[in-house]
């Protein structure tokens, strides 16, 4: 899948733990924009209608077996056609010896070539999974990402609403703050975001009357995650008297966020409530749901009424977010 972000081979290299065999270019210069690797299969026997040269090039027992039987004139014909346009990198698995065909069309080309002692599967497995959340479709939003039993919450609302006050006391109350104020929203898979700060912004969060503070450094290490997938959304909105609030928890609200629909709670916020035990309960019974329990409707079937999960309505609802 192709992204408008690029990632470094030489990030690359560092974050699989793949070793340098012939670098003629220098790493940080080469980008990967794509997410796929390649396993040459079909293309060594010469078809090549669907190769992509943006993709990584992975070798692994069976491709160089199938090599080792042909002479070497025979396997830089079967090479050149792929070599030749120049791929971002050649990667050979199980610390196999790259043949001498390939090492004469790699220096001809400029391509680099990296060996690792890992299985072919294994590295492919590792590349895709890495350059899938550094090639994802992002955004960047205006909230409060937390971690609270284990749930990603995305704490979003009106500015001056409560959000990094209502974080820091869940901080206190042993759960983790992922980013305050700007969180960057990533499309990791068809159904999964992952949420995380920028960097330059990263463990601090805005307290009005006293300032920034950096959470790491008050609370400790064990107060921080670097990111979290989102699995809730909780819209921090200021009590409105006139606005009739859901009591039951029979419908399903949801936004949507890069096309993914994620669940959200309302939650209004006026003197005296404790917004940080709120958000505790409301990460425990989105848990209970997602395990097929949900106790509203358990409280319905107990008092006679025959309800289906056809009856549980769902909403998407559009925030000023």
């Amino acid at each position: 899948m192709s992204s408008p972000y690029s990632v470094t081979l030489k990030r690359l290299i560092d974050e699989i733990g793949l070793s340098s065999y012939y670098m003629p270019v220098d790493p940080e210069e080469v980008l990967i924009t794509v997410t796929d690797v390649d396993r040459p299969g079909l293309e060594l026997v010469g078809h090549l209608k669907y190769y992509d040269s943006r993709y990584l090039i992975a070798f692994g027992r069976t491709e160089m077996s199938f090599l080792e039987l042909e002479k070497k004139q025979t396997q830089l014909e079967q090479l050149e056609p792929i070599i030749s346009q120049k791929p971002p990198a050649m990667i050979i698995a199980r610390d196999i010896e790259p043949l001498e065909s390939m090492m004469e069309l790699a220096r001809k080309y400029m391509v680099p070539i990296l060996t690792t002692a890992d299985s072919t599967s294994e590295v492919d497995a590792a590349i895709v999974s890495f350059l899938n959340v550094e090639l994802a479709q992002r955004i960047t939003r205006h909230g409060v990402l937390v971690e609270v039993y284990g749930e990603g919450i995305l704490l979003i609302g009106d500015s001056g609403v409560g959000k990094s006050e209502t974080a820091i006391e869940l901080i206190k109350r042993g759960h983790r703050l992922i980013a305050d104020d700007a969180v960057e929203i990533k499309r990791v898979s068809k159904k999964s975001l992952i949420g995380s700060s920028p960097a330059n912004i990263r463990h601090f969060i805005e307290l009005r009357g006293i300032g920034i503070i950096n959470a790491r450094r008050i609370f400790g290490i064990g107060a921080v995650k670097v990111s979290e997938k989102i699995d809730l959304v909780i819209n921090l909105e200021l009590w409105n008297s006139k606005k009739v609030y859901d009591r039951m928890g029979m419908d399903n609200e949801y936004m949507e966020i890069l096309g993914i629909e994620i669940p959200v709670v309302t939650i209004p916020v006026k003197p005296g409530r404790n917004l940080a035990v709120i958000i505790e309960v409301a990460a425990m019974n989105h848990r209970q749901k997602k395990m097929g329990y949900n106790g509203a409707q358990e409280l319905l079937q107990n008092l006679g009424m025959d309800i289906s999960p056809e009856d549980i309505g769902k909403k998407k609802i559009d925030t000023n977010w």
